[in-house]
């Protein structure tokens, strides 16, 4: 299942601006709705229920930014396929025939929920694959998607921070409207992740939320989701490396059931906008580098 035979070309796209307003970097690791054939094949599931993942749109409501100065990321290949946002081998030695390598984290709260590097399970919990995958399987998607991707965004990340001295990452993501849980209370339109303070200086935050409060969006912070791997990895303040998540209520924009875009969209694209441009007129010099508050 490594054979993509072009369907995964690219698998990711990067979309540099002429000249670099600020170095803000928008990234949509998620939102990837090209399914490869054979993965189609070997799901026990339909494709309705594997889009159930997705971060239908988010790549779109992002990609005229790169127009207004700012780089964009988008991920092509679905998350059920290969997961970018995790660990490089967060794997379940349940999915897989022969023994995993002994650098694989099979211990993680992610592979335990079955939502590793490789996800066992879509969103809502349904078991993808009927059958087994090898662990050859496994390691040629890394090799072959996950390990590419983070290179070139590593390389965008490094051009931006020896350019400015600094760099913004904003990763991007939608969430279901309501959580799997009947006690989870309502989801804000938008939750800010900065990993409980420690991914970005708390300036960021701020901003995001003065900028979006003030357009009409609800916001929380962190709950239910405070960043993943990439916030994680990618956000060190004490460096000039400052990374937020955002997660986007999915019925602000789209129709969750038929999947499709809302009337709405349009006005979200552009909200989106003005929060790039906010960001842009933060002075570089109030993110420090100085230690994150964790610290």
């Amino acid at each position: 299942m490594t054979q993509f035979d072009g369907e995964l070309s690219p698998p990711f796209e990067i979309v540099e601006p002429a000249s670099w307003r600020a170095p803000i970097i928008f990234n949509s690791p998620h939102s990837g709705s090209v399914y490869p054939s054979e993965f189609l094949n070997a799901s026990r599931i339909d494709l309705a229920a594997l889009r159930r993942s997705e971060d239908s749109f988010m790549d779109e409501l992002i990609g005229g930014l790169s127009e207004q100065g700012f780089p964009t990321v988008r991920v092509n290949f679905p998350r059920s396929y290969v997961d970018v946002n995790r660990e490089p081998y967060e794997l379940d030695p349940r999915m897989f025939t022969g023994r995993l390598p002994s650098f694989a984290n099979t211990r993680s709260m992610r592979v335990a929920g079955g939502l590793g590097t490789i996800p066992r399970v879509v969103g809502d919990g349904q078991e993808i694959y009927r059958e087994r995958l090898s662990v050859d399987d496994a390691l040629g998607r890394i090799e072959a998607l996950y390990k590419p991707y983070h290179r070139a965004l590593r390389r965008l990340i490094n051009k931006a921070h020896q350019a400015f001295g600094t760099v913004i990452l904003v990763d991007c993501h939608s969430m279901p409207s309501v959580g799997v849980s009947r006690d989870e209370p309502r989801r804000p339109d938008i939750v800010i992740g900065d990993r409980y303070g420690t991914s970005c200086a708390s300036l960021l935050p701020d901003v995001v939320e003065e900028i979006m409060s003030g357009l009409g969006y609800s916001i929380g912070r962190n709950k239910p989701y405070a960043g993943g791997f990439i916030t994680e990895h990618y956000g060190n303040p004490a460096s000039g490396l400052h990374t937020v998540q955002l997660e986007l209520n999915r019925a602000i924009y789209m129709d969750e059931r038929r999947r499709e875009r809302s009337p709405r969209f349009a006005q979200v694209a552009t909200d989106f906008a003005a929060l790039a441009d906010a960001l842009a007129q933060v002075p570089l010099g109030d993110l420090g580098p100085f230690q994150a508050a964790a610290e």
